[in-house]
């Protein structure tokens, strides 16, 4: 049985798919389409009717489908700059980013909580060519297996995880990542800290179930005022860019660019790519 947060990650691949199947989609996922018609098989009738049947918001899907892009243009860019690196994708979920990026498979490692490996690995039928390891990103258990490769060239992703955290173990994680790996990047998409309590917490509860069918915006947990907050985590952080989909061009209606310009609206949920040691 999947979790609360763990059902965003139907969430993220439906809206991928949803915006590869239009006429010039911002992201092309072969893979994608084929777990999510595994899934419309396997998954409990009640479940495909909230998550996958359900018809996504366009804005919502091109908004998932821009952050996704992103994120393998991070991982490409790093592949190409780092010959010998490794990806770690944190909470991949359903994701296909390996597929996506033709990685080697040695060079991409991916950790998430046992029942979404175990679903992973079915609809897969079987294991994928690179490494799945079961297990909370806030065990020490993924970090060891890592370690066991390198300490450093690593480009750790966090793509729609850390909010669910508490912060005490966002900031944990942090310093685990500082004093273990060094000349190493994290990239993470985050949340202002006012959608993690209060009035604006419970709107987004109520936004995420009206449009998706889904509680998981009740788990919002960690939140930050400004993205150089992170570097008090620990010793060795220094936030290298920050980005959010106002900024991309191929964002629909046009329009919603002008925020950009607005951190009130542009820092509600946006990404952060930050150096290691």
């Amino acid at each position: 049985m999947l979790s609360k947060v763990s059902e965003t990650a139907l969430i993220t691949l439906n809206s991928r798919v949803a915006e590869a199947r239009k006429a010039n989609p911002v992201i092309v996922d072969p893979e994608g389409e084929r777990l999510l018609a595994k899934l419309a098989i396997m998954l409990p009738g009640d479940l495909r009717a909230r998550l996958i049947d359900r018809a996504m918001p366009a804005s919502l899907s091109r908004h998932i489908a821009l952050r996704a892009r992103q994120y393998d243009s991070y991982a490409r860019a790093f592949l190409r700059e780092n010959p010998q690196g490794l990806v770690v994708n944190l909470g991949g979920g359903f994701d296909t980013r390996f597929w996506r990026l033709s990685a080697a498979p040695e060079r991409f490692l991916e950790v998430d909580l046992p029942p979404v490996i175990e679903l992973k690995r079915q609809l897969l039928g079987g294991d994928p060519p690179y490494r799945m390891i079961a297990g909370s990103v806030l065990e020490r258990n993924w970090m060891e297996a890592v370690l066991e490769k390198r300490n450093q060239d690593i480009l750790f992703l966090a793509e729609g995880l850390l909010m669910y955290l508490p912060k005490p173990d966002v900031t944990g994680l942090f310093r685990g990542l500082s004093g273990s790996f060094s000349r190493s990047f994290l990239v993470f998409e985050t949340v202002h800290e006012r959608y993690v309590r209060g009035v604006w917490h419970k709107m987004l509860e109520a936004k995420m179930k009206r449009s998706l069918g889904c509680g998981a915006g009740a788990s919002f947990q960690f939140g930050i005022r400004d993205a150089s907050e992170i570097e008090a985590y620990a010793p060795g952080i220094k936030v290298l860019e920050e980005w959010s989909y106002f900024e991309e061009e191929d964002l629909k209606p046009a329009v919603l660019r002008l925020f950009r310009h607005w951190k009130f609206v542009s820092r509600t949920q946006w990404t952060i790519r930050a150096a290691i040691g």
